[in-house]
């Protein structure tokens, strides 16, 4: 195993060198010529804050931009190492190093659930320099359910309201909370092999999405998914079965409802498994009466098609407009990240006016 693990490393180190090689060979990087980052003397303290990876980047700073001061500058990256590697289990590491002017911002995974029974959950969500999401990831903020209406809107530039994404969401939450119990206890219990991540993706996913009736056809298949999964698990594992009422209480108490499942659920599966499903065909939709209506106007021959090709350049990836969201401000969940971020400024503003006067 160790001889293994020692010769993919060996070739992953190998095959970088040889993209850096030819990077360099073809001109595309130019080390002595590379532009030097702007001195900033603006009298204000830096303050470096690191986060997951790059995808994280702009999150983060939408965050901070929330909090200009004549005291504090704030710089978002990700981690400078040798060996590459990313994550949440490389800002772990420099745990103990955060500080005032250090600061580390990261997903909660299931962290923030699990921070009354996990010493090492504890510390992250109790640290005054280490910044998490309360949701399970960065991805829940992106499709938080209020906003995407107007992810629609900007991709295929049609306010027509055709879809209620708040009820849905809210009605797809109610259908996979069973579900998600046995998953988010299987890993507290780290007994993941339970119900794998595999497994629990594959069962809340959405195979497609009937708009009629707001996707009441879509929810009773969902549904009828999620209570064979569960009825099985419950065959299978008794034991845990029984537990699952007190946990839920416990959960309940960290603000997990059943119409509220999906803020706690895995980011990604949510975000390609669930809403980009969603978004689609509610965008299709819309594009579809957009086009109708151009077809159906008074315009004929050249204008017609100059019509045509004018609403065409105008729409956008789907993806592209959800990865640029940020009209999730009024989630709970986010004003109380603000808050935590708010309370460090002031105890650190209020440290560096003290010594001021001292």
């Amino acid at each position: 195993m160790v001889g293994r693990k020692e010769n993919r490393a060996r070739k992953s180190e190998e095959m970088i060198k040889k993209m850096r090689a030819k990077a360099f060979a073809q001109g595309r990087v130019d080390v002595d010529n590379l532009p030097i980052a702007l001195p900033i003397d603006d009298g204000r303290k830096l303050v470096k804050v690191f986060v997951e990876g790059y995808e994280d980047v702009a999150f983060w700073r939408s965050i901070f931009d929330n909090f200009p001061n004549p005291y504090l500058r704030f710089e978002i990256s990700v981690p400078t190492r040798k060996d590459l590697p990313k994550g949440k289990k490389v800002l772990l590491s420099m745990a103990e190093e955060a500080n005032e002017w250090m600061l580390l911002c990261m997903d909660s995974d299931f962290d923030y659930l699990f921070a009354d029974e996990e010493e090492s959950s504890r510390k992250i969500v109790e640290s005054p320099y280490m910044f998490h999401t309360y949701t399970y990831a960065t991805e829940n903020y992106l499709c938080y359910a209020p906003s995407l209406h107007n992810v629609c809107v900007k991709a295929v530039k049609n306010d027509a309201h055709i879809f209620d994404f708040e009820m849905f969401m809210a009605e797809y939450s109610r259908t996979i909370y069973p579900l998600f119990l046995w998953y988010v206890y299987s890993a507290s219990r780290k007994t993941e092999n339970v119900l794998p991540l595999a497994d629990f993706k594959a069962a809340v996913r959405l195979g497609y999405l009937d708009i009629e009736e707001n996707g009441a056809n879509t929810i009773a298949w969902l549904q009828r998914n999620i209570e064979r999964k569960v009825a099985s698990l419950e065959a299978d594992h008794p034991d845990m079965a029984s537990a699952l009422t007190q946990f839920a209480e416990r959960l309940q108490k960290r603000g997990v409802e059943p119409e509220l499942t999906y803020h706690f659920m895995h980011g990604h599966t949510l975000m390609d498994c669930v809403v980009m499903v969603l978004l689609e065909c509610v965008c299709e939709k819309l594009r579809q009466i957009s086009l109708s209506k151009i077809i159906c106007s008074s315009k004929e021959g050249v204008a017609l098609k100059n019509e045509m090709s004018n609403y065409t350049n105008s729409l956008r990836s789907i993806r592209d407009v959800l990865l640029d969201n940020d009209n999730y401000t009024s989630s709970p969940l986010y004003k109380r990240l603000k808050a935590d971020i708010q309370r460090y400024i002031e105890t650190t503003i209020a440290k560096i006016e003290n010594s001021k006067i001292l």
